[in-house]
């Protein structure tokens, strides 16, 4: 039942594809921002789909891929292969342009023959079947080489289609990463390689027995320093005024700071600001404060100013330790502040246990917690209306927000050789931050705005596509840009949007082909025009 309400939704999205390509090509011509104040009105700023008040597009045809023409489902469906598991495969594309994640979907067009023979010996494959390998390469500007990454991913054949002059229309589903062990091009001159599958982690959730039943480490380290404060003081009195006190019957924060002098309030207070900060900062900072408080107490002149400030509330007269004196008495005082010191909990204070993180700390690397963050973020520049059921599955948000992002494909392929799901997640997150204007890779300049960004298609802001020729190229849609000229007329062959015309967009500074216009045939489409800008001319948000 599910497959034919399956090929009864194609069916109907193909013949409204033939409705579209039957109307009148009604192509505008564009010489700067082809939008009306109407069209900007309608954008909320956040770049989905939603944020059209009249969004007519029908995006799911994109995903669909429908310039490859009808296509045929495979037989055979591979099954996911154990992670370490090493096997050989008759194919690898080297594709330039894209990078391929697990889920992601790879349009490719087959022209050479050797790599029609292969694709052909895939699909009756029996131990891997449909199954091929995807590696991203990529031209070294140094020393202009090819440099072919180490990790790549493997993409199962689900649909293609023979044309008439031999070729093959194909479209392939990322399924696991692998690791590159060994590559070499076969007697028919297809590359092959043997791969290592990668085992994923799963994701981490914060245990929530590790707390609550111990003392909280800021908590150990506070009371450290207090008792190293209450050492020093006690240690302090017993030398200057001759008689023994005893500190120990009060040991509580309210009574040990009745007993400072101003100055010891000031440090003692600034230890509680320190232990008071790590929820805002991480534990290193947290404890250089701590440091840099027993720092000071543990300079000489500090010393000598805490002493004398104690002395003074007291109304006891002190030797003046800052002048020269050779006395017997001044030499055994500073004798005895050095023993005390040393003899002081301050030292121990570095060598408490950590007891356990708080649970701020734990949530920095909780997979939910950071699937969260990152969906939020996400939907707040993409417009997608729901995240709940990516934020149960940390494991399938992650490769998600991967193969969309609008990022470089040198970052791209950065994410994709992260192994763990939680660093995978924080990686991203801080490439989400840093977002906010889309720059040419070439001359830096300011292409649009991170509001600018528009879903064209059901798969995201971001897709790959391929043209006649068989070169794939990943683009992202922009509702408008700046800094772009056109190049030749208006093309509705090989469109993949269906019921647009494609013109080439080059950079005005620059002059490098950046991606392409895309207007509306006929006057019922929304919106009218938009950009898509090819990924690999992106700057990196981060540079």
């Amino acid at each position: 039942m599910e497959d034919r309400r399956l090929l009864e939704r194609e069916r109907h999205q193909i013949e409204q594809i033939l409705q579209l390509d039957n109307e009148e090509l009604q192509v505008e011509e564009v010489d700067s921002l082809p939008h009306s104040d109407d069209d900007r009105d309608a954008i909320n700023g956040h770049g989905g789909t939603e944020a059209f008040a009249e969004f007519t597009f029908n995006s799911s045809l994109t995903s669909l891929h429908t310039y490859l023409g009808e296509v045929e489902d495979s037989h055979h469906r591979m099954a996911f292969l154990d992670g370490g598991a090493i096997l050989n495969l008759p194919v690898i594309f080297y594709v330039s342009g894209v990078v391929l994640f697990p889920e992601a979907t790879l349009p490719l067009r087959v022209i050479q023959s050797n790599f029609i023979a292969a694709i052909e010996r895939v699909l009756t494959h029996f131990n891997t079947p449909n199954t091929i390998g995807v590696v991203h390469v990529s031209l070294d500007s140094d020393n202009e080489r090819l440099h072919f990454a180490n990790i790549g991913t493997t993409a199962e054949i689900w649909q293609f289609r023979r044309l008439e002059d031999g070729s093959l229309n194909v479209l392939a589903r990322g399924k696991q990463r692998f690791r590159l062990r060994r590559r070499w091009i076969d007697v028919e001159g297809v590359p092959c390689g043997e791969v290592q599958i990668i085992q994923e982690d799963l994701p981490l959730r914060t245990p929530r027995d590790a707390f609550g039943e111990l003392t909280p480490r800021s908590t150990v380290q506070h009371h450290s320093l207090s008792c190293a404060l209450a050492s020093y003081t006690s240690c302090s009195r017993s030398f200057t005024s001759g008689d023994e006190e005893d500190n120990s019957a009060s040991i509580s924060e309210e009574s040990f700071a009745r007993e400072l002098s101003l100055r010891e309030r000031k440090i003692h207070q600034a230890a509680i600001d320190s232990r008071e900060s790590c929820s805002d900062e991480v534990i290193t900072g947290s404890e250089a404060k701590h440091q840099r408080a027993m720092s000071h107490l543990n300079d000489s002149d500090s010393v000598g100013s805490v002493h004398s400030a104690h002395e003074k509330e007291n109304g006891k007269s002190v030797p003046d330790i800052g002048k020269s004196s050779t006395s017997a008495w001044e030499s055994s005082e500073r004798k005895e502040l050095k023993r005390c010191r040393r003899n002081s909990s301050f030292t121990l204070m570095h060598g408490v246990s950590k007891a356990f993180w708080p649970y701020w700390v734990y949530s920095m690397y909780d997979s939910y917690c950071l699937a969260e963050k990152a969906a939020a973020m996400w939907k707040q520049i993409v417009g997608v209306p729901n995240m709940d059921g990516f934020v149960k599955n940390p494991d399938i948000l992650v490769f998600y927000i991967a193969s969309k992002i609008p990022v470089s494909e040198s970052t791209r392929q950065e994410l994709l050789e992260i192994d763990g799901i939680s660093y995978r997640l924080r990686r991203e997150i801080e490439l989400l931050k840093s977002i906010d204007i889309i720059q040419c890779k070439s001359c830096k300049t300011v292409i649009a705005q991170r509001s600018d960004m528009l879903v064209m298609s059901s798969d995201g802001p971001l897709s790959a596509y391929v043209n006649p020729h068989g070169y794939v190229h990943e683009i992202m849609t922009l509702y408008r840009a700046n800094g772009l000229a056109l190049r030749g007329r208006a093309e509705t062959e090989y469109s993949w949007f269906p019921g647009y015309a494609w013109t080439i967009s080059i950079c005005a500074t620059c002059e490098t082909q950046l991606g392409w216009l895309f207007t509306a045939t006929n006057r019922n489409l929304k919106p009218r025009s938009f950009w898509g800008i090819r990924s690999s001319q992106l700057a990196d948000p981060t540079c």
